[in-house]
Protein backbone atom coordinates (compact mmCIF):
# COMPACT_ATOMS: atom_id res chain seq x y z
CA UNK A 1 0.00 0.00 0.00
CA UNK A 2 1.60 3.16 -0.68
CA UNK A 3 2.02 5.95 2.20
CA UNK A 4 0.53 8.50 2.57
CA UNK A 5 2.35 12.24 2.44
CA UNK A 6 1.39 15.22 4.98
CA UNK A 7 0.53 16.93 1.22
CA UNK A 8 -1.87 14.54 0.95
CA UNK A 9 -3.31 14.34 3.69
CA UNK A 10 -3.71 17.95 4.17
CA UNK A 11 -5.16 18.26 1.14
CA UNK A 12 -8.20 16.06 1.70
CA UNK A 13 -8.36 18.05 5.18
CA UNK A 14 -8.55 21.21 3.05
CA UNK A 15 -11.52 19.58 0.41
CA UNK A 16 -13.10 18.17 4.11
CA UNK A 17 -13.55 21.44 5.14
CA UNK A 18 -14.64 23.24 1.71
CA UNK A 19 -17.72 21.12 1.78
CA UNK A 20 -18.48 21.72 5.23
CA UNK A 21 -18.43 25.37 4.66
CA UNK A 22 -20.34 25.02 1.67
CA UNK A 23 -22.96 22.34 3.77
CA UNK A 24 -22.78 24.85 6.19
CA UNK A 25 -23.58 27.49 3.67
CA UNK A 26 -26.70 25.96 2.07
CA UNK A 27 -28.28 24.33 5.41
CA UNK A 28 -27.36 26.11 8.13
CA UNK A 29 -24.85 24.91 11.02
CA UNK A 30 -27.63 23.23 13.08
CA UNK A 31 -29.08 21.35 10.16
CA UNK A 32 -26.18 20.25 8.39
CA UNK A 33 -25.12 16.67 9.46
CA UNK A 34 -22.29 14.94 9.07
CA UNK A 35 -23.87 12.72 6.21
CA UNK A 36 -24.24 15.83 4.65
CA UNK A 37 -20.49 17.13 4.62
CA UNK A 38 -19.95 13.26 3.50
CA UNK A 39 -22.14 13.69 0.67
CA UNK A 40 -20.79 17.38 -0.13
CA UNK A 41 -17.15 16.42 -0.09
CA UNK A 42 -17.12 12.73 -1.98
CA UNK A 43 -15.16 10.93 0.17
CA UNK A 44 -15.97 8.36 2.47
CA UNK A 45 -17.09 8.60 6.28
CA UNK A 46 -13.70 6.64 7.22
CA UNK A 47 -11.85 9.68 5.27
CA UNK A 48 -14.02 12.83 6.89
CA UNK A 49 -13.56 10.88 10.69
CA UNK A 50 -9.84 10.21 9.98
CA UNK A 51 -10.00 14.42 9.90
CA UNK A 52 -12.61 15.29 12.15
CA UNK A 53 -14.17 13.41 15.10
CA UNK A 54 -17.26 15.49 14.35
CA UNK A 55 -19.15 18.56 13.23
CA UNK A 56 -18.22 20.80 16.33
CA UNK A 57 -14.49 20.08 14.54
CA UNK A 58 -15.73 20.78 11.42
CA UNK A 59 -17.22 24.12 12.68
CA UNK A 60 -13.68 25.00 14.43
CA UNK A 61 -11.75 24.50 11.42
CA UNK A 62 -14.24 26.35 8.89
CA UNK A 63 -14.12 29.55 11.74
CA UNK A 64 -10.42 28.47 11.76
CA UNK A 65 -10.33 29.41 7.62
CA UNK A 66 -12.16 32.02 7.53
CA UNK A 67 -10.35 34.07 10.64
CA UNK A 68 -6.95 32.77 9.00
CA UNK A 69 -8.12 34.39 5.67
CA UNK A 70 -9.25 38.05 7.21
CA UNK A 71 -6.21 38.29 9.20
CA UNK A 72 -4.17 37.81 6.20
CA UNK A 73 -5.70 40.79 4.64
CA UNK A 74 -5.59 42.89 7.63
CA UNK A 75 -1.93 41.84 7.65
CA UNK A 76 -1.76 43.05 3.69
CA UNK A 77 -3.08 46.32 4.76
CA UNK A 78 0.08 47.48 6.44
CA UNK A 79 2.38 45.76 4.22
CA UNK A 80 3.58 49.05 2.24
CA UNK A 81 3.95 51.15 5.92
CA UNK A 82 0.91 52.38 6.24
CA UNK A 83 -1.50 51.72 9.55
CA UNK A 84 -4.51 51.51 9.00
CA UNK A 85 -7.53 52.92 10.32
CA UNK A 86 -9.83 51.59 12.67
CA UNK A 87 -12.41 52.17 9.73
CA UNK A 88 -10.41 50.48 7.60
CA UNK A 89 -9.90 47.74 9.36
CA UNK A 90 -13.12 47.06 9.85
CA UNK A 91 -14.31 47.37 5.81
CA UNK A 92 -11.51 44.68 4.93
CA UNK A 93 -12.89 42.84 7.86
CA UNK A 94 -16.66 42.86 6.82
CA UNK A 95 -15.89 43.76 2.95
CA UNK A 96 -13.93 39.74 3.42
CA UNK A 97 -16.84 38.75 5.61
CA UNK A 98 -19.41 39.12 2.95
CA UNK A 99 -17.04 37.45 0.08
CA UNK A 100 -17.74 34.12 2.53
CA UNK A 101 -20.17 31.47 1.86
CA UNK A 102 -20.23 30.73 5.35
CA UNK A 103 -21.39 34.54 6.29
CA UNK A 104 -24.88 33.41 4.88
CA UNK A 105 -25.60 31.53 8.14
CA UNK A 106 -23.53 33.85 10.51
CA UNK A 107 -26.99 35.37 11.54
CA UNK A 108 -28.74 31.88 12.19
CA UNK A 109 -25.57 30.80 13.91
CA UNK A 110 -26.06 34.14 16.55
CA UNK A 111 -30.16 32.65 16.93
CA UNK A 112 -28.91 29.42 17.68
CA UNK A 113 -26.21 30.34 19.87
CA UNK A 114 -28.98 31.82 22.33
CA UNK A 115 -30.66 29.02 23.39
CA UNK A 116 -27.66 25.96 22.41
CA UNK A 117 -24.57 26.63 25.11
CA UNK A 118 -22.08 24.39 22.29
CA UNK A 119 -23.39 26.67 19.50
CA UNK A 120 -22.49 29.63 21.95
CA UNK A 121 -19.45 28.33 23.09
CA UNK A 122 -18.37 28.12 19.86
CA UNK A 123 -19.30 31.18 18.69
CA UNK A 124 -17.40 32.96 21.50
CA UNK A 125 -14.29 31.13 20.33
CA UNK A 126 -14.68 32.61 17.18
CA UNK A 127 -15.45 36.09 18.66
CA UNK A 128 -12.71 35.92 20.69
CA UNK A 129 -9.96 35.09 17.84
CA UNK A 130 -11.70 37.70 16.03
CA UNK A 131 -11.27 40.37 18.89
CA UNK A 132 -8.15 39.65 19.17
CA UNK A 133 -7.37 40.06 15.49
CA UNK A 134 -9.16 43.79 15.29
CA UNK A 135 -7.03 44.43 18.38
CA UNK A 136 -3.58 43.71 17.28
CA UNK A 137 -4.76 46.20 14.54
CA UNK A 138 -6.18 49.03 16.78
CA UNK A 139 -3.13 48.93 18.59
CA UNK A 140 -1.25 49.18 15.86
CA UNK A 141 -3.59 52.43 14.72
CA UNK A 142 -3.02 53.74 18.48
CA UNK A 143 0.41 53.56 18.86
CA UNK A 144 1.02 55.52 15.73
CA UNK A 145 -1.68 58.11 16.84
CA UNK A 146 -1.08 58.41 20.08
CA UNK A 147 -2.68 62.09 20.01
CA UNK A 148 -6.03 60.37 19.14
CA UNK A 149 -6.42 58.19 21.86
CA UNK A 150 -6.98 58.50 25.41
CA UNK A 151 -4.63 56.63 27.78
CA UNK A 152 -1.95 54.16 26.75
CA UNK A 153 -2.65 52.28 23.36
CA UNK A 154 -3.09 48.61 24.39
CA UNK A 155 -5.67 49.49 26.64
CA UNK A 156 -7.21 51.50 24.29
CA UNK A 157 -7.20 49.24 21.97
CA UNK A 158 -8.14 46.99 24.75
CA UNK A 159 -11.44 48.93 25.16
CA UNK A 160 -12.49 49.81 21.65
CA UNK A 161 -12.43 46.28 19.98
CA UNK A 162 -15.48 45.36 20.90
CA UNK A 163 -17.15 48.66 20.12
CA UNK A 164 -15.64 49.17 16.79
CA UNK A 165 -16.44 44.79 16.24
CA UNK A 166 -19.94 45.80 17.10
CA UNK A 167 -20.30 47.27 13.59
CA UNK A 168 -19.68 43.67 12.41
CA UNK A 169 -23.12 42.03 12.91
CA UNK A 170 -25.06 45.42 12.40
CA UNK A 171 -23.63 44.89 9.12
CA UNK A 172 -24.71 41.26 8.96
CA UNK A 173 -27.78 41.21 10.26
CA UNK A 174 -28.77 44.24 7.63
CA UNK A 175 -27.44 42.63 5.34
CA UNK A 176 -29.29 39.04 5.62
CA UNK A 177 -32.78 40.78 6.67
CA UNK A 178 -33.34 43.80 4.73
CA UNK A 179 -34.19 43.76 1.14
CA UNK A 180 -32.46 46.26 -0.59
CA UNK A 181 -29.58 46.81 1.85
CA UNK A 182 -27.04 48.74 0.90
CA UNK A 183 -24.17 46.94 2.08
CA UNK A 184 -21.44 49.16 -0.68
CA UNK A 185 -22.42 52.24 1.06
CA UNK A 186 -22.24 50.61 4.20
CA UNK A 187 -18.80 50.07 3.63
CA UNK A 188 -17.74 53.21 2.12
CA UNK A 189 -19.23 55.28 5.05
CA UNK A 190 -18.30 53.23 8.12
CA UNK A 191 -14.38 54.87 7.86
CA UNK A 192 -16.06 58.49 8.32
CA UNK A 193 -18.19 57.31 11.49
CA UNK A 194 -14.40 55.61 13.15
CA UNK A 195 -11.19 57.41 13.90
CA UNK A 196 -9.35 57.97 10.79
Amino acid sequence: MPKVTDEYRAARRDEIIEAALRSFAERGIQRTSMADVIEASGLSAGAIYGHFAGKKELFAAVAERVLGSRSAELEALGRDGAVPSPGELMVSLLGGMSREPFSEVIVQLWGDAAIDPEIRSMVQDVFAKLRGILETGLLAWASSNPDRVEGDAADWARRAAPVVLGFGPGFLLQRALIDGFDAESYLETLPELLPR
